[in-house]
């Protein structure tokens, strides 16, 4: 194999991690201003970014044939700073920018220990070849993601401890959990045997229309019970 094209798919998983990065520091800046959006849109921006690397690796990697551990493994560790500690920094900024108590914000920290958790699991079942024990990180990253937006937009509750503790807790057990979820690898383009996955690509354009950034945290709500119902089960016949 050419050693450029072997190497492409790494390439692909570091902007992953460049982009967790500038997440972080983003977040950082929590509700200041730059270029006219408060600092963590652009940490949304960040970690949108990482996800479509880490979407676009894969399938470059299954296109040119050039899988390897060495990419599995930077696959993961670039996943625990994207969507473990940078979505972490998002709330943690946000919660103490709103106000919030430091131990409810101190709380988010629990997100990455989850998410390391999750993708050493991953690493070593080979179960989990075309759909998920447990929600996936990314999903995790999102699903903060749409939870911040909306405590922004005007749901202030979302930040009491009373509701976020629990909401982390779930999100944390959730990853670790033994539910079976689906992934968005389609087998075809057709609506059979696709079903699960193309209502998430129908539900994700409509709660994104309708709310915006705050849509994304119904989209994993919507994951997670869509990958309860029959035929997503079928999808995850492999880890039986």
């Amino acid at each position: 194999m050419n050693p450029i094209t072997r190497h492409i798919p790494n390439a692909i998983t570091c902007l992953n991690i460049l982009s967790g990065c500038m997440a972080i520091i983003f977040a950082s800046r929590g509700t200041s201003q730059i270029a006219g959006l408060p600092a963590f849109y652009w940490a949304f921006i960040a970690i949108g970014t990482a996800a479509v690397a880490d979407f676009c690796d894969g399938f470059a990697a299954r296109a040119l044939h050039a899988y390897s551990e060495l990419g599995k493994q930077l696959d993961s560790l670039c996943d625990a700073v994207s969507f473990g500690v940078a979505p972490a920094m998002l709330l943690y900024h946000f919660l103490i920018d709103a106000g919030s108590p430091l131990y409810a914000a101190l709380a988010a920290l629990l997100i990455p220990v989850a998410g390391v958790l999750r993708l050493a699991k991953f690493n070593i079942d080979t179960r989990q070849t075309s759909s998920f024990i447990g929600l996936p990180i990314p999903a995790n990253a999102i699903f903060w993601i749409g939870y911040v937006s909306m405590a922004h937009d005007g749901a202030s509750f979302l930040a009491e401890p009373w509701i976020l503790i629990p909401v982390i807790v779930a999100e944390c057990w959730l990853m670790v959990s033994p539910l079976r979820m689906f992934s968005l690898k389609f087998k075809n383009p057709g609506w059979k045997g696709n079903e699960a996955r193309w209502m998430l690509v129908i539900a994700a354009i409509a709660f994104i229309s309708a709310l915006r950034t705050s849509g994304f945290l119904w989209l994993i709500v919507f994951y997670i019970i869509a990958s309860a119902l029959p035929f997503s089960r079928r999808d995850s016949a492999d880890l039986a």
